[in-house]
C-alpha cells in the first residue's frame, strides 16, 4: 500500500490511500498533508485535529473554486469541485472522536456538499428516506439509466464500522453499477453515517431487522426490478449483508467486500493490539456505534457482547449467490475468515472466493490500495449474476 506518511499511523495511510483511490487527486491531497507530516509522528489521536484542518482547508479551497464556476455558469466544473471537496471531508470527519465538537457541524456541512455534487455532478444520485421501526434510514438512490426502459435491478450498498453513504458515492461503485443497469441504494443503517450521528441509531445484531426495512422501500418503487434485490457490504459490512441475506430471504444475492466473518473474536485480538485499527479512538468509537457508551471502563463486558456478532451457524443459512472479496494482506481482518465464509456457505448455490493478491493490488482492507480493481469485479459479478436470475 502506498504510504504517505512513512512512519504512519496506519489510519492516516488509509484515508489517504481511500482518497485517491475515490477520485481524490494526487497534488490535492499532497498540498493538504504535507504540512501535517510531523504532526504524524505524535500518534493518531493525537494528530487528529492536525488532520482535520489541513483536509478543511483543502475543501475551503475547492468549495471557493467551485462556488466561482457556478457563478460563472461552468456547471460541470463545478460539479467536479464540490464531488472531490466531499470525498476529502469525509475523510477528515471519520478520523474524529465522537466527542469531538467538530464531528457533527462537519457531518452535517458534508451533507450540504454532498448534496450540490448531486445537483452538479451527479443528478442520477437522490437523498431518499427508507421507513425502520418508526423513523427513517438516510440514504441516497443512484436510479440506473437502465430505469428508463423499465424497472431494473439494484443493490443495497452497506457501510461498515466507520465508513458513511457520503464515503460509497465517492467511491463511485454506484456508477459501476449504473453502468451495468443496476441501481444502487447507498444506505446509513443504524450504528453508521448519518444514522448514527444525528438520528443516535446502533447497531444490531440481527442485521435483517433494517435490511428487510430496505426491501420494503424498494418494493414499492415501480423503477425496481423486486425479483433482483441484491446486497453488498463492505467491511464490517462483510458480518451486516451476510446476516440479513442469511434471514431476509427477498435478497436475490450477497457480498461480503471483506469477510468480517468474527468481528468478536477480531475485538480481542485489537485489545491485545493484534492487527490494525481502522479509526483513532477506537474504542470510543465503537462502543459509540453498538450503544454502549456508558461500558467504558468495562471494556470485558463489551467484548462478551461483541462475541455475539460472528457468522458461525449463520452463513450455512444463505441460499442464494454469494461472493466473497479478501484482500491477502488485510490488517484488519485474518483472511483466515474470508476461507471460513467460503467453506461454511454450503447452501449457496453460487458461492465464490476472490482473494486478491500483492502482485495485482486490492491487496489490503477491502482493497483500498486499489479500490477500483475489487468495485468493477464486484460490480461485474453482480451484472453476470442477475443476468443468471433473470433467465431463470
Amino acid at each position: 500500500m502506498f504510504e504517505y506518511f512513512p512512519t504512519g499511523p496506519y489510519t492516516w495511510n488509509l484515508s489517504v490511500v481511500a482518497t485517491l483511490n475515490s477520485g481524490g487527486l494526487i497534488d490535492e491531497v499532497d498540498r493538504a498533508c504535507r504540512p501535517i507530516k510531523e504532526a504524524a509522528n505524535a500518534g493518531e489521536d493525537a494528530g487528529t485535529p492536525d488532520f482535520l484542518r489541513a483536509w478543511t482547508a483543502l475543501t475551503d479551497q475547492l468549495v471557493g473554486q467551485a462556488e466561482e464556476a457556478e457563478k460563472a455558469g461552468h456547471v460541470r466544473t463545478a460539479g467536479q469541485l464540490y464531488f472531490r471537496a466531499s470525498n476529502y471531508l469525509a475523510q477528515a470527519e471519520r478520523m474524529l472522536a465522537h466527542s469531538d465538537p467538530n464531528r457533527v457541524p462537519t457531518y452535517r456541512r458534508l451533507l450540504e456538499l454532498a448534496q450540490k455534487a448531486f445537483d452538479l455532478h451527479s443528478p442520477r444520485v437522490s437523498r431518499v428516506a427508507v421507513p425502520y421501526e418508526g423513523t427513517t434510514l438516510p440514504a441516497y438512490f443512484s436510479q440506473a439509466p437502465a430505469t428508463d426502459e423499465g424497472p431494473a435491478p439494484v443493490v443495497v450498498l452497506v457501510n461498515g464500522l466507520d465508513s458513511t453513504k457520503e464515503h460509497m458515492y465517492a467511491s463511485n461503485h454506484w456508477e459501476e453499477l449504473a453502468a451495468r443497469g443496476i441501481s444502487c441504494l447507498m444506505l446509513d443503517q443504524p450504528g453508521t453515517g448519518e444514522a448514527l450521528r444525528l438520528q443516535g441509531l446502533t447497531a444490531r445484531i440481527d442485521t435483517e431487522a433494517w435490511a428487510g426495512a430496505c426491501v420494503d422501500w424498494l418494493e414499492t418503487r415501480e423503477d425496481v426490478d423486486a425479483s433482483r434485490i441484491g446486497i453488498v457490504g463492505w467491511s464490517l459490512g462483510g458480518y451486516y449483508a451476510p446476516r440479513a441475506a442469511a434471514f431476509e430471504k427477498r435478497f436475490a444475492l450477497v457480498v461480503a467486500w471483506g469477510a468480517n466473518h468474527n468481528w468478536g473474536a477480531v475485538q480481542r485480538r485489537r485489545k491485545e493490539r493484534e492487527g490494525e485499527r481502522p479509526v483513532p479512538h477506537y474504542w470510543s468509537h465503537v462502543l459509540w456505534v453498538w450503544g454502549h457508551e456508558g461500558d467504558e471502563n468495562d471494556l470485558d463486558g463489551f467484548l462478551d457482547f461483541a462475541d455475539g456478532v460472528h457468522l458461525d451457524g449463520v452463513v450455512e443459512q444463505i441460499t442464494v449467490p454469494f461472493l466473497i472479496a479478501h484482500g491477502a494482506n488485510d490488517r484488519q481482518i485474518p483472511l483466515e475468515y474470508a476461507h471460513r465464509s467460503y467453506d461454511q456457505a454450503v447452501n449457496s448455490p453460487k458461492r465464490q472466493l476472490r482473494v486478491f493478491t500483492p502482485e495485482e493490488g486490492a491487496t489490503e482492507h477491502i482493497g483500498l490500495d486499489h479500490l477500483p480493481h475489487v468495485s468493477t469485479f464486484i460490480a461485474d459479478w453482480v451484472a453476470d449474476t442477475f443476468t443468471e436470475l433473470a433467465r431463470g
